[in-house]
């Protein structure tokens, strides 16, 4: 199947971005390249992106698209949570902006083998990584009662997380929970029909996007990979952060604001004495997609634009 992914808010993100057409860009979720060849359509032979997939398929789509950008292309295959040894094995300490855009891909949706979407019926897998240990089908059919409650509600913010919780070890006490359509109707079984058809949307929705993140440990490298990536930016360098649901947003929002305060001392204190300086400059409220995006891809409506410009030193200081 050929590599598909349309690219959400990509000139409003490519160009809040790029601030020098002879620097180094860092695209942390490289998917069929789309960021990234937008970038390379502004940069000058001298810049550089570095491109980082931990999807086979991925970097083979993307190492295609980009095979005919002027710049210098570095396409790494492995996952942004080793953002700090990446950037050093590629030499590249001092970069001048790293986009992140969160989330699965419209491939692996729509590759239904994947076992991503719960409009296809196939095995249970929903890995990222291919090669990765845990797949979906480990979670649902080993994890406990509490723990499949624990992600479902964390990560889903499902309501009838106990309830599904139930019904899941319940059934796969008389034979594992193999495919997505087995999932899918465990989940319908357990949510009451009249709810199911007030509530609106697919029942399996929520539960297919905490196994999902459970999976592929999506929130639990964002805070470190954002800090690291704001480390590594140039002074005025920039960071360009798209989400898609309200648990990525939150971290990226708190993340961000925490990175661009001054001090944090106690209010009753009337002077301070944590010295903290702030990283990074905010760049404006978040950015969401136009309605005649949203009208050609539906993916876009939830999405959320964030960007900031890290501070030159002085700044940080509070001498400008």
């Amino acid at each position: 199947m050929e590599f598909h992914h349309i690219s959400v808010m990509l000139e409003e993100t490519v160009r809040g971005l790029v601030t020098n057409k002879k620097g180094t860009y860092v695209d942390c979720t490289l998917g069929g390249g789309g960021h990234s060849h937008r970038i390379a359509e502004l940069l000058e032979p001298a810049g550089r992106i570095i491109g980082i997939d931990q999807d086979e398929e991925a970097v083979e789509a993307a190492s295609a698209r980009l095979s005919d950008a002027a710049c210098r292309v570095d396409i790494v295959h492995d996952n942004f949570r080793h953002l700090e040894q990446i950037l050093h094995a590629e030499d590249a300490d001092q970069v001048d902006g790293v986009v992140f855009d969160l989330g699965v891909s419209s491939h692996q949706i729509d590759t239904a083998e994947r076992g991503f979407s719960y409009m296809h019926d196939a095995p249970l897998d929903m890995r990222m990584d291919p090669e990765a240990e845990l797949s979906a089908y480990e979670v649902i059919n080993t994890y406990s009662e509490q723990d499949l409650f624990r992600i479902f509600h964390d990560y889903g913010e499902e309501r009838w997380a106990k309830r599904i919780a139930q019904f899941i070890v319940r059934e796969r006490q008389t034979a594992p929970i193999r495919t997505t359509g087995g999932l899918v109707d465990v989940i319908c079984k357990a949510i009451p029909k009249a709810v199911r058809q007030a509530a609106g949307g697919h029942p399996a929705k929520r539960v297919f996007q905490a196994v999902r993140i459970e999976v592929n440990d999506e929130l639990g490298i964002l805070e470190t990979a954002f800090r690291t990536a704001v480390r590594h930016l140039k002074p005025r360098g920039r960071i360009a952060i798209i989400t898609f649901h309200s648990l990525e947003d939150r971290i990226a929002k708190k993340t961000l604001r925490d990175m661009s305060r001054g001090c944090i001392c106690p209010p009753e204190l009337p002077v301070c004495v944590c010295h903290h300086r702030p990283e990074i400059r905010l760049l404006g409220k978040p950015v969401t997609a136009a309605p005649q995006e949203i009208e050609r891809n539906s993916r876009s409506k939830s999405a959320k634009l964030r960007l900031a410009e890290k501070l030159p030193i002085a700044e940080e200081r509070g001498e400008c």
